[in-house]
């Protein structure tokens, strides 16, 4: 009975940290400053294909009741900044104060909003330019697409692996199919977000999320489900409660942090970059992409070459085998919970970095998680990587012939391909039943 008390005051212990990040820091920034500013860079390409700032653009920030709050204009460079209070905006921009030349990209959206912004927060807005005088190439244009398809299909590819290894071998270590895990994505992005809107820099927040998600992890497998296994609780049932607590989950964060996207405060609008075969490439991707490889090489070291990695391949292989072998299950069981909560938190942070903190972000991405552990072979340490590629590939070169708005159908439809065909997975081994 004490054990299940510490257990539960640990868990509780965890929730309250990850809750005072979203609830009490916002409010310490607050403390330090009542307002907020609006902030982004505009450029066009001129006829050497080099970014340029465009100066002499105005725009407004319109409170709810369509009241003008705010007001700046471009500097040579391109940039502005508009100062407003702490609160709710539209955003416009006079398409009359664009230069000769220089046309709004998506004329029919000279507004965004409702924005929120905090107290001391820098919120980035972005309108994409177009500039008529800059040569266009058809061929070029087309292969730029095709490139700049393949990155964005790599990071995301990337970012879905990062989060679905902890899925897969949580499933071959428990049998679990845990449709929770992807309210620990969100978890890990939704606790960098409340550390960095409270002025704190979005890598050292981005490591406290990351921390935080490995203990809720681990946290989550002490309090309940080593308890339910114990009792002997059905993995059906088990499945059913995990539902569930995806749900709780999930709307608890749309309680606290609102049905609005978010941004964090660093890194989150980067227009300069690099030129790749007629792409650019911002350093945020650059860098989504070294730490996504960096880590996952080092957890596919981990599971290959350390003692608590052959332990992981033992017991998902054959756990009784492995218990009366000597190895403590239910210690790498625990190692397992943890670090594959603190890889979802990380891959959360990517994700976010990526495309911006959403309530609903790891349920987007809980369908294609289980697509890719499923295509690369469920339960595996290596095939939620290779799977997680050819999703994450897959659902972005689809666009080239299929609107974006159904994309992702073509994840289950290679999906059910492979499973017709291979119903292990890629790199999973046949296994004899009956």
């Amino acid at each position: 009975m004490r054990a299940r008390l510490r257990i539960l005051v640990v868990l509780a212990l965890g929730i309250v940290c990850g809750l005072a990040s979203v609830i009490a820091m916002p409010s310490i920034a607050g403390a330090q400053d009542d307002g907020g500013a609006f902030m982004g860079t505009l450029t066009v390409e001129n006829a050497e294909g080099e970014k340029v700032g465009v100066e002499g653009i105005r725009f407004t920030a319109l409170n709810e009741a369509g009241e003008q709050v705010g007001e700046a204009t471009t500097g040579a460079d391109g940039t502005f900044r508009m100062e407003v209070p702490a609160g709710s905006y539209t955003v416009a921009i006079d398409v009359e104060s664009l230069p000769e030349g220089v046309t709004l990209r998506n004329a029919d959206r000279p507004e965004l909003g409702p924005l929120d912004v905090s107290a001391g927060q820098d919120r980035n807005v972005l309108f994409p330019l177009d500039g008529s005088d800059a040569p266009v190439d058809d061929d070029e244009g087309s292969s730029g697409r095709i490139t700049g398809l393949i990155v964005d299909g790599l990071i995301f590819g990337l970012i879905i692996a990062m989060c679905s290894i902890g899925l897969s071998l949580i499933y071959g270590t428990t049998g679990l199919t845990n449709f929770a895990h992807g309210e620990l994505v969100t978890f890990g992005a939704v606790v960098t977000l409340g550390f960095n809107q409270a002025g704190l820099n979005v890598i050292f927040a981005a490591l406290l999320g990351v921390i935080l998600s490995a203990f809720i992890g681990g946290a989550n497998e002490a309090a309940l489900w080593r308890p339910l296994r114990r009792r002997g609780t059905g993995l059906i049932a088990m499945l059913v409660i995990s539902i569930g607590l995806s749900i709780l989950g999930r709307y608890l964060f749309l309680y606290f942090i609102g049905g609005r996207r978010e941004t964090y405060n660093q890194f989150a609008l980067q227009l300069d970059g690099y030129d790749f075969l007629g792409v650019t490439i911002v350093p945020r991707q650059l860098w989504i992409i070294a730490i996504s490889v960096i880590t996952l090489v080092l957890v596919a070291l981990g599971v290959q070459r350390t003692k608590t990695g052959k332990a992981m391949r033992a017991v998902a292989d054959n756990r009784d085998l492995a218990e009366s072998s000597g190895i403590n299950v239910e210690r790498v069981i625990m190692t397992i919970w943890v670090i594959g909560g603190g890889l979802a938190g990380l891959g959360g942070v990517l994700f976010g970095l990526n495309q911006g903190v959403s309530w609903n972000m790891g349920f987007e991405l809980l369908l294609l998680m289980f697509a890719a552990v499923t295509l690369g072979g469920i339960g595996t340490a290596y095939g939620p990587l290779l799977g997680s590629l050819i999703v994450g590939l897959f659902i972005n070169l689809s666009t080239l012939f299929i609107s974006s708005e159904i994309k992702n159908i073509g994840a289950f439809m290679i999906l059910g391909v492979i499973l017709l065909v291979r119903p292990q997975g890629l790199l999973g081994r046949k296994e004899r039943i009956g």
